[in-house]
Protein backbone atom coordinates (compact mmCIF):
# COMPACT_ATOMS: atom_id res chain seq x y z
CA UNK A 1 0.00 0.00 0.00
CA UNK A 2 1.45 3.38 -1.05
CA UNK A 3 0.72 6.20 1.41
CA UNK A 4 0.64 9.90 0.55
CA UNK A 5 1.63 11.78 3.71
CA UNK A 6 1.32 15.42 4.69
CA UNK A 7 4.58 15.76 6.64
CA UNK A 8 3.70 19.15 8.10
CA UNK A 9 0.39 17.98 9.55
CA UNK A 10 1.72 14.46 10.21
CA UNK A 11 -1.27 12.72 8.67
CA UNK A 12 -1.96 10.26 5.88
CA UNK A 13 -4.03 11.93 3.16
CA UNK A 14 -4.86 8.75 1.30
CA UNK A 15 -3.31 5.52 0.07
CA UNK A 16 -3.18 3.55 -3.15
CA UNK A 17 -3.94 -0.09 -2.40
CA UNK A 18 -4.05 -3.41 -4.21
CA UNK A 19 -6.85 -5.97 -4.25
CA UNK A 20 -5.34 -7.92 -1.31
CA UNK A 21 -5.41 -4.86 0.95
CA UNK A 22 -8.98 -3.93 0.03
CA UNK A 23 -10.13 -7.54 0.48
CA UNK A 24 -8.76 -7.47 4.02
CA UNK A 25 -10.35 -4.10 4.85
CA UNK A 26 -13.73 -5.28 3.57
CA UNK A 27 -13.37 -8.57 5.50
CA UNK A 28 -13.51 -6.57 8.75
CA UNK A 29 -17.24 -6.15 8.11
CA UNK A 30 -17.65 -9.93 8.32
CA UNK A 31 -15.71 -10.29 11.54
CA UNK A 32 -17.97 -11.31 14.47
CA UNK A 33 -17.91 -8.92 17.42
CA UNK A 34 -16.63 -11.65 19.75
CA UNK A 35 -13.71 -12.39 17.45
CA UNK A 36 -12.86 -8.70 17.29
CA UNK A 37 -12.93 -8.54 21.09
CA UNK A 38 -10.66 -11.57 21.32
CA UNK A 39 -8.18 -10.20 18.78
CA UNK A 40 -7.83 -6.68 20.13
CA UNK A 41 -8.19 -7.63 23.80
CA UNK A 42 -11.14 -7.14 26.15
CA UNK A 43 -9.63 -4.07 27.82
CA UNK A 44 -8.94 -2.39 24.47
CA UNK A 45 -12.57 -2.51 23.34
CA UNK A 46 -14.44 0.78 23.40
CA UNK A 47 -17.83 0.58 25.14
CA UNK A 48 -19.24 -2.52 26.82
CA UNK A 49 -18.34 -5.31 24.39
CA UNK A 50 -15.18 -6.12 26.37
CA UNK A 51 -17.21 -6.51 29.54
CA UNK A 52 -19.76 -8.65 27.71
CA UNK A 53 -17.00 -10.92 26.40
CA UNK A 54 -15.42 -11.21 29.87
CA UNK A 55 -18.80 -12.01 31.44
CA UNK A 56 -19.47 -14.88 29.06
CA UNK A 57 -15.93 -16.13 29.55
CA UNK A 58 -16.40 -16.28 33.35
CA UNK A 59 -19.92 -17.72 33.24
CA UNK A 60 -20.09 -21.29 34.53
CA UNK A 61 -21.25 -23.78 31.90
CA UNK A 62 -24.04 -25.05 34.17
CA UNK A 63 -25.99 -21.89 33.34
CA UNK A 64 -25.91 -22.56 29.60
CA UNK A 65 -28.57 -24.42 27.66
CA UNK A 66 -27.86 -28.06 26.82
CA UNK A 67 -25.86 -28.28 23.62
CA UNK A 68 -24.65 -24.68 23.87
CA UNK A 69 -20.89 -24.21 24.20
CA UNK A 70 -19.24 -20.98 25.27
CA UNK A 71 -16.89 -21.27 22.31
CA UNK A 72 -19.88 -20.68 20.03
CA UNK A 73 -20.08 -17.18 21.55
CA UNK A 74 -16.42 -16.50 22.29
CA UNK A 75 -14.85 -18.11 19.22
CA UNK A 76 -17.45 -18.04 16.43
CA UNK A 77 -16.64 -19.46 13.04
CA UNK A 78 -15.45 -16.71 10.71
CA UNK A 79 -14.59 -16.33 7.07
CA UNK A 80 -11.76 -13.88 7.60
CA UNK A 81 -8.24 -15.26 7.70
CA UNK A 82 -7.62 -12.72 10.47
CA UNK A 83 -9.15 -14.88 13.20
CA UNK A 84 -8.36 -18.33 11.86
CA UNK A 85 -4.76 -18.33 12.90
CA UNK A 86 -3.16 -15.68 15.07
CA UNK A 87 0.27 -16.69 13.77
CA UNK A 88 -0.59 -16.27 10.12
CA UNK A 89 -0.73 -13.16 7.97
CA UNK A 90 -4.02 -11.31 8.06
CA UNK A 91 -3.82 -10.99 4.30
CA UNK A 92 -3.92 -14.04 2.06
CA UNK A 93 -0.68 -14.46 0.17
CA UNK A 94 -1.08 -13.58 -3.50
CA UNK A 95 -0.99 -16.60 -5.74
CA UNK A 96 2.04 -16.51 -8.03
CA UNK A 97 1.35 -16.31 -11.72
CA UNK A 98 2.49 -19.63 -13.20
CA UNK A 99 2.81 -20.03 -16.93
CA UNK A 100 2.23 -23.56 -18.25
CA UNK A 101 5.26 -25.48 -19.50
CA UNK A 102 5.01 -26.68 -23.08
CA UNK A 103 7.01 -29.39 -24.82
CA UNK A 104 7.67 -30.51 -28.37
CA UNK A 105 9.31 -33.48 -29.96
CA UNK A 106 13.12 -33.45 -30.05
CA UNK A 107 13.10 -34.69 -33.65
CA UNK A 108 12.94 -32.26 -36.54
CA UNK A 109 10.90 -34.28 -38.98
CA UNK A 110 8.62 -32.23 -41.20
CA UNK A 111 5.49 -32.46 -39.03
CA UNK A 112 7.00 -33.03 -35.56
CA UNK A 113 7.41 -29.32 -34.68
CA UNK A 114 3.69 -28.81 -35.38
CA UNK A 115 2.75 -30.53 -32.14
CA UNK A 116 3.16 -29.19 -28.60
CA UNK A 117 1.86 -30.46 -25.27
CA UNK A 118 1.80 -29.54 -21.60
CA UNK A 119 2.44 -33.21 -20.67
CA UNK A 120 6.16 -33.95 -20.33
CA UNK A 121 7.10 -37.17 -22.14
CA UNK A 122 3.91 -37.53 -24.18
CA UNK A 123 4.37 -39.53 -27.39
CA UNK A 124 4.70 -37.42 -30.51
CA UNK A 125 1.76 -38.14 -32.89
CA UNK A 126 4.19 -38.05 -35.87
CA UNK A 127 7.14 -40.19 -34.76
CA UNK A 128 6.01 -41.55 -31.35
CA UNK A 129 9.14 -40.21 -29.64
CA UNK A 130 8.85 -38.55 -26.23
CA UNK A 131 8.00 -34.86 -26.31
CA UNK A 132 10.52 -33.48 -23.80
CA UNK A 133 12.01 -30.37 -25.43
CA UNK A 134 10.62 -27.36 -23.60
CA UNK A 135 9.30 -24.45 -25.62
CA UNK A 136 8.34 -20.99 -24.32
CA UNK A 137 4.66 -20.16 -23.87
CA UNK A 138 3.70 -16.63 -25.00
CA UNK A 139 0.25 -15.28 -23.99
CA UNK A 140 -1.66 -13.45 -26.71
CA UNK A 141 -1.59 -9.66 -26.81
CA UNK A 142 -5.28 -9.55 -25.74
CA UNK A 143 -4.30 -11.01 -22.37
CA UNK A 144 -1.73 -8.33 -21.63
CA UNK A 145 -2.18 -4.90 -20.13
CA UNK A 146 -0.40 -1.75 -21.31
CA UNK A 147 2.41 -2.43 -18.84
CA UNK A 148 3.03 -5.86 -20.28
CA UNK A 149 1.54 -7.73 -17.35
CA UNK A 150 -0.93 -10.53 -17.91
CA UNK A 151 -4.50 -9.48 -17.16
CA UNK A 152 -6.75 -12.17 -15.74
CA UNK A 153 -10.03 -12.92 -17.46
CA UNK A 154 -13.34 -12.44 -15.67
CA UNK A 155 -13.52 -16.14 -14.80
CA UNK A 156 -9.97 -16.06 -13.45
CA UNK A 157 -10.84 -13.01 -11.36
CA UNK A 158 -13.76 -14.87 -9.80
CA UNK A 159 -11.53 -17.83 -8.99
CA UNK A 160 -9.08 -15.48 -7.26
CA UNK A 161 -11.61 -15.05 -4.45
CA UNK A 162 -11.96 -12.08 -2.15
CA UNK A 163 -14.40 -9.23 -2.60
CA UNK A 164 -13.06 -6.91 -5.31
CA UNK A 165 -11.55 -7.21 -8.76
CA UNK A 166 -7.78 -7.03 -9.05
CA UNK A 167 -7.75 -5.18 -12.38
CA UNK A 168 -7.65 -1.69 -10.84
CA UNK A 169 -5.94 0.12 -7.98
CA UNK A 170 -8.03 1.48 -5.12
CA UNK A 171 -7.87 4.68 -3.10
CA UNK A 172 -8.15 4.17 0.65
CA UNK A 173 -8.81 7.31 2.67
CA UNK A 174 -7.56 7.81 6.23
CA UNK A 175 -11.04 6.87 7.52
CA UNK A 176 -11.00 3.63 5.42
CA UNK A 177 -13.36 4.96 2.73
CA UNK A 178 -12.49 2.88 -0.35
CA UNK A 179 -13.04 3.89 -3.98
CA UNK A 180 -11.57 2.65 -7.26
CA UNK A 181 -8.86 4.89 -8.67
CA UNK A 182 -10.45 6.93 -11.45
CA UNK A 183 -8.70 8.42 -14.45
CA UNK A 184 -11.15 11.31 -14.19
CA UNK A 185 -10.50 12.16 -10.54
CA UNK A 186 -6.77 12.85 -10.50
CA UNK A 187 -4.46 12.96 -7.50
CA UNK A 188 -4.33 16.73 -7.95
CA UNK A 189 -8.11 16.92 -7.57
CA UNK A 190 -7.89 14.80 -4.44
CA UNK A 191 -5.24 17.10 -3.00
CA UNK A 192 -7.53 20.09 -3.51
CA UNK A 193 -10.01 18.48 -1.11
CA UNK A 194 -7.30 18.70 1.57
CA UNK A 195 -6.51 22.34 0.72
CA UNK A 196 -2.87 21.46 0.07
CA UNK A 197 -0.91 24.55 -0.95
CA UNK A 198 2.66 23.34 -0.69
CA UNK A 199 3.34 20.05 -2.43
CA UNK A 200 6.81 20.10 -0.90
CA UNK A 201 5.21 18.92 2.33
CA UNK A 202 4.09 15.69 0.65
CA UNK A 203 5.87 12.38 1.08
CA UNK A 204 5.21 8.96 -0.43
CA UNK A 205 5.76 5.87 1.66
CA UNK A 206 5.17 2.24 0.72
CA UNK A 207 4.12 -0.09 3.55
CA UNK A 208 3.49 -3.82 3.79
CA UNK A 209 0.60 -5.36 5.71
CA UNK A 210 1.16 -8.41 7.87
CA UNK A 211 -0.55 -9.70 11.00
CA UNK A 212 0.60 -6.87 13.31
CA UNK A 213 -0.41 -4.12 10.89
CA UNK A 214 -3.74 -5.80 10.16
CA UNK A 215 -4.49 -6.13 13.86
CA UNK A 216 -3.59 -2.48 14.40
CA UNK A 217 -5.99 -1.48 11.61
CA UNK A 218 -8.75 -3.53 13.25
CA UNK A 219 -8.13 -1.86 16.62
CA UNK A 220 -8.00 1.64 15.15
CA UNK A 221 -11.12 1.10 13.04
CA UNK A 222 -13.16 0.50 16.20
CA UNK A 223 -12.34 3.86 17.77
CA UNK A 224 -10.81 6.23 15.22
CA UNK A 225 -11.55 8.07 11.97
CA UNK A 226 -7.86 8.47 11.13
CA UNK A 227 -6.92 4.81 10.92
CA UNK A 228 -4.02 4.98 8.47
CA UNK A 229 -2.42 7.88 10.34
CA UNK A 230 -2.82 6.10 13.69
CA UNK A 231 -1.32 2.85 12.40
CA UNK A 232 1.50 4.00 10.13
CA UNK A 233 2.56 7.33 11.61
Amino acid sequence: MKLLIDRKAQRVLFAEATKDVVDFIFSLLRLPVATAAKLVGKTAMVGCIGNLYAGVDKLDSIYLQDGVAKDALLCPTVVSQAAKNANSSLLPLPKPSVQPKMYRCANNYSECPNYITDEHGKACPRCRCSMTTEVQYLPSASHRSGSGQVVASASQQRKAGGFVQGIVTYTVMDDLTVTPVSAIVSSVALLKTFAMRNTGDLQQKTVQLGYNEGLAILKASLKSKSVLTDVFL
